[in-house]
């Protein structure tokens, strides 16, 4: 059996694909998308990031605090969530390295 079939097959796929129909709104809105492509034997969710999600600076963030959550939630089995076409935290554009930086306050004019 190869592993598409394996996976169209895998006992968590209804339940993983039902956590991320509760998110997919939230990263359409952004152009973006998910889509499953594998379960490891070690219960490891393997997804591709689809449309704005494969190069978006957030997409590390996004995939952790709001995918991984819905589906650990909604799928206690699985035990992480990786993309495997992501862009690593160190391959970021603009210098970015995963640790935001806060904004500088914006003077409040006086009136």
């Amino acid at each position: 059996m190869n592993s598409l079939t394996a996976l169209e097959h895998h006992p968590l796929l209804p339940r993983v694909e039902q956590a991320l129909d509760t998110i997919r709104p939230y990263l359409a809105a952004d152009g973006g998308n998910v889509r499953v492509l594998g379960i490891t034997d070690e219960l490891v969710l393997q997804l591709e990031l689809l449309g704005a999600c494969g190069t978006c600076p957030m997409s590390p963030m996004t995939l952790k605090a709001g995918v991984e959550e819905s589906v650990k939630k909604a799928v206690p089995e699985i035990v992480r969530v990786e993309a495997i076409n992501g862009t690593p935290l160190a391959e970021q554009p603009a210098g970015q390295t995963g640790h935001p930086v806060s904004p500088a306050p914006v003077p409040t004019p006086a009136f």
